[in-house]
């Protein structure tokens, strides 16, 4: 059963946040429509029950601009009430919404979410193609550095406020859902596909410290020159891709490379599929991977 609720979310540090970003508070004017110009779909049931376990549509109001923005959740329906679950943040495709990859393949990742003992957060991300804060996009894959400089030159400061509002948008979703169901903070997970990925690149290094481990999906956008490897030395990597997703393929086996070449604490695994079609082939190995880090943590091994 999915269920929806409205809340209203203000965190004390959002105006930090945004000074960081370089966006006014005061100054902005509305935003563009959350969600952009992405196909109308059929609008799930809505309630406004909290704490609610199964599959949930819900939205909220994001407190910088003022806007309704919707976002899924899964919570599997063994939740006591109690315990304390592990999260899981994930990050959708350019053009995809919230409620997008909770429905492929059958509703795979809801039924690893229920066989596993996850919380899912799908959030929107300000809008469809927001980004999570990670200006670049195909070809700038890892090794294409040239690429990625003429991209993040181009950035107009529209677009900045964009990335900007839509890294804050999925932190805040991401805030919202652990305080409301007290997840557990020390297992908090972090996965993206595509687009997705490069934010789950962008958000690891961000904020390195928020993350039991990241799960990055098709999507190598890491700038070779700029990016800071270092703050994500000891964190947790699963990387995986598809061998028919060209071009990000020569992409992610150069940032393997890269990453082993450097003794990260990375894995790396490639499926016979497709840009698209890799997606549910991995989340089964994604979630046996944050299930090891985690028993990495109650074993106290690094």
């Amino acid at each position: 059963m999915k269920h929806r609720s409205t809340h209203r979310f203000c965190v004390p540090a959002i105006a930090t946040l945004l000074l960081a970003a370089g966006i006014s508070w005061s100054a902005q004017g509305p935003g563009p429509a959350a969600g952009g110009e992405r196909a109308a779909a059929p609008k799930p049931p809505v309630t406004t029950a909290t704490r609610s376990t199964g599959d949930q549509q819900r939205q909220y109001v994001f407190s910088p601009t003022g806007q309704t923005i919707p976002y899924r959740l899964y919570v599997p329906t063994s939740w006591n009430g109690k315990d304390s679950l592990p999260i899981l943040l994930f990050l959708h495709g350019a053009g995809a919404n919230e409620r997008t990859y909770l429905d492929m393949g059958d509703g795979l990742l809801r039924k690893l979410a229920q066989q596993h003992g996850y919380i899912v957060v799908s959030p929107l991300g300000f809008t469809a193609m927001g980004a999570y804060g990670n200006p670049l996009r195909l070809p700038a894959v890892f090794g294409q550095t040239d690429e990625a400089l003429k991209q993040r030159a181009a950035v107009t400061p529209e677009r900045r406020r964009e990335l900007a509002l839509s890294e804050l948008e999925v932190i805040t979703v991401l805030e919202l859902v652990t305080e409301e169901y007290g997840a557990d903070r020390s297992r908090t997970f972090l996965a993206g596909h595509s687009m997705g990925s490069g934010g789950t690149w962008h958000l690891a290094a961000r904020w390195p410290d928020r993350w039991a481990a990241i799960a990055p999906m098709s999507g190598p956008f890491v700038d070779a020159q700029t990016y800071p490897f270092e703050t994500i030395r000891k964190l947790p990597i699963f990387m995986t891709e598809g061998t028919g997703a060209d071009p990000s393929l020569a992409g992610s086996r150069a940032l393997d490379k890269f990453l082993k070449a450097g003794k990260f604490d990375f894995e790396y695994l490639e499926v016979d599929g497709n840009h698209g079609s890799m997606v549910p082939m991995v989340w089964p190995m994604i979630f046996n991977y944050f299930d090891k880090v985690s028993a990495r943590q109650k074993a106290g091994k690094p």
